[in-house]
Order: C-alpha cells, then structure tokens, then sequence
C-alpha cells in the first residue's frame, strides 16, 4: 500500500508527533511523515524529527519580509517533499490562506476540547483546561478537523469524550485529555490514508 505523504508542524515539545511516529512503527498509521516544521527553532519536535531521521525545518514568518514570502517558502518545501497531509500538532501560528487553498481539505488539526466549545484564537493548551473547568463542564474531549482561513472552524472528522473528574486541576485534565489526543489523531489520519474522507459542503462523511 502506498503511504501517505505527511509534513507535522509543531512549536512544542512534540508529543503529538512521538505518538504518530510509534503509530506508524505499529503499522497502525499508514503514513511517512516527510517533514517536521516548527516556527520555533528550539522545539522539541524538531529534535524529536532529528532521532528518526526525518527532516526538521525551522521556518518563522519574522525570517521574510512578507507573510506572502514566508506562505510562498512554505510551499516550496511541502512541494519539495511532496507533501500530500499536513497535520497540525501544537502548531501555534494561524495557517496563510494561500497555503490552505494550495492545500484544501488535506490540512487537519488536533484541539484539546470538544469545538466548537472552547475553540477559536488564543485557545490553546492549559488555557483551554483551564477555561473548561472555570465553566463546570462535566465532559471535554478532543477534535481532529480540517483546517480553514478561521481559528478551529472546520468540519470536525473524530472526536472523542474525556470526563472532567472531580478536583481536577488543568494539568490534571490535560494530562488525560494528552492521552486520547496520542490515540485520536493516529486514528484520523489512517482515515486519510485509507482514502475515506468525503467532504460534501462543509462536513465530513466517512466512507466504509
């Protein structure tokens, strides 16, 4: 079976992107990841990138002197590698619309919470727990879905519910959530590979 062509952008620790490469090591994921790119050129995914022989980049939009320069390097490395997938893993910069239009519907990310709750600019990480529990929210999750020109506005391809446990603290919280995180997106991604991703209008079906 022909593997799936995915560039990972991260600007963390890259948690995310260990558990995709181990999914893919199972054989659960059939995919290769082709690039790593982090904004941040201290983040642990590009190391993490480097141990598997995968290429790392470090690319910042304050390298160019334009957002047009920058989405138009981006491009010529995923074209480079020939990317199919791009998969967004804690990937804290808002996507240029000239990549997402070069790369319609084959640009997803993971979100901590079950969107379109707790989504939008500034939402990421403990302050997405942190919002959670401040609102008395019985249940979280996680989302995996498709990327636009807006923050978490995608059609949603799986998500997948974590309890909130009583005196749960956002780190407590996260933790669990990290974990279905680790699970969900291996998951979301084979779907791709295994071509069974219909968009019609604005939502995802998946095909048998």
């Amino acid at each position: 079976m022909k593997r799936l062509k995915i560039a990972v952008f991260a600007s963390g620790r890259g948690s995310n992107l260990a558990a995709l490469l181990s999914a893919i090591e199972r054989g659960e994921l059939h995919a290769q990841i082709v690039l790593v790119m982090s904004n941040k050129s201290d983040a642990g995914a590009l190391e993490i990138a480097r141990r598997h022989d995968v290429p790392a980049l470090h690319l910042s939009a304050k390298m160019f002197s334009s957002a047009t320069e920058f989405d138009q390097a981006l491009l010529a490395h995923l074209h480079r590698h020939e990317v199919e997938l791009i998969a967004l893993a804690g990937y804290l910069k808002k996507i240029g619309s000239v990549v997402v239009r070069a790369y319609k519907n084959r640009i997803v990310n993971i979100h901590p919470a079950l969107l379109p709750s707790f989504g939008g600019q500034g939402m990421y990480g403990i302050k997405v727990h942190q919002a959670v529990l401040n609102y008395g929210c019985k249940v979280t999750g996680v989302t995996v879905h498709l990327v636009d020109d807006e923050y978490d506005a995608g059609a949603p391809i799986l998500q997948r519910c974590v309890p909130v446990q009583p005196g749960d603290t956002p780190e407590a919280l996260a933790a669990r959530v990290l974990e279905v995180e680790h699970k969900i997106f291996a998951e979301a991604l084979q779907l791709f590979a295994e071509d069974r991703i219909e968009i019609i209008g604005r939502k995802v079906r998946i095909k048998p």
